[in-house]
């Protein structure tokens, strides 16, 4: 799956994306209540520096910002980014929002003391290559003792039973309930699938049925560990659903002091 579609899947995705919680002002809230407290329990209460570099509309972003953390986004998409930054504005809050790579990132070394990728974005990287681009990228622009913060599906159960659909979720709009739910495609290798998100949005007693395309690479909490411990992370932690409270399992990782093994390297999105 090209990069290209993946920016295309977000791009078309960007203007629906709240549709899939319930009530996105609340999970805004709530996640970045957890967020903020894994911070605040690896570097102190701050307020830090956080690099979103999968920000999408700003889910966590816009929630860490209003926190009190200074937060700048970026996303493989345009449209997204765009919109994070004007969802950050209309609640009174600020967030620099730009369109980027991952495997790329237009930062100075040692600009942040967080970096954050969530909503299981990593594992639209589909090669090893690109994901040491991408982790060694995140380590360059960290603090030295900086705060990696990874949230993922839980895969590790997904590649044993290999499930060909997720649950529908239902969120209310002033027109009516939307359903949105994903067919995965599972590839012969048994760790990477490719996934059709749909929507069904209410319109005019018929409904509006809005398909997007992208790929995702099954990753296992051991192999994603190994490819972080490989870009020169330490104090590598899983969080799990149950003891963080957040909705998916978390990888927290320090960036380690200046010098250390690992070095730091150049460095889709979502």
């Amino acid at each position: 799956m090209s990069e290209l579609s993946v920016r295309d899947f977000y791009d078309e995705l960007a203007h629906d994306y709240h549709l899939v919680f319930r009530d996105w002002d609340a999970s805004m809230a709530y996640q970045a209540e957890v967020l903020d407290g894994l911070v605040r329990q690896s570097l102190g209460a701050g307020p830090h520096t956080v690099l979103d570099c999968s920000c999408g509309i700003g889910t966590q972003a816009v929630g860490m910002a209003l926190a009190g953390h200074q937060v700048v986004g970026s996303d493989l998409s345009p449209v997204a980014a765009t919109r994070a930054a004007a969802e950050a504005a209309a609640r009174g809050g600020r967030l620099p929002a730009a369109a980027a790579d991952m495997r790329q990132l237009p930062f100075k070394d040692a600009s942040f003391h967080v970096v954050l990728c969530a909503d299981n974005s990593l594992p639209h990287l589909l090669s090893g290559p690109d994901l040491r681009a991408a982790l060694l990228g995140m380590r360059r622009v960290l603090r030295d003792d900086g705060l990696l913060v990874i949230t993922v599906r839980d895969y590790a159960e997904a590649r044993r039973t290999r499930p060909t659909a997720t649950p529908p979720q239902v969120s209310e709009t002033r027109d009516g309930q939307v359903i949105t739910f994903q067919l995965w495609h599972w590839h012969e290798d048994g760790e990477r699938y490719d996934l059709e998100h749909f929507q069904l949005i209410p319109a005019q007693n018929t409904w509006d049925v809005r398909v997007r395309r992208c790929a995702c690479w099954a990753l296992t909490p051991p192999q994603l560990a190994k490819f972080v411990a490989e870009a020169g992370f330490t104090d590598i932690t899983w969080h799990s659903a149950a003891s963080s409270g957040y909705y998916q399992p978390v990888l927290t990782a320090s960036s380690g002091k200046s010098g250390e093994a690992g070095g730091h390297g150049a460095g889709p999105a979502r």
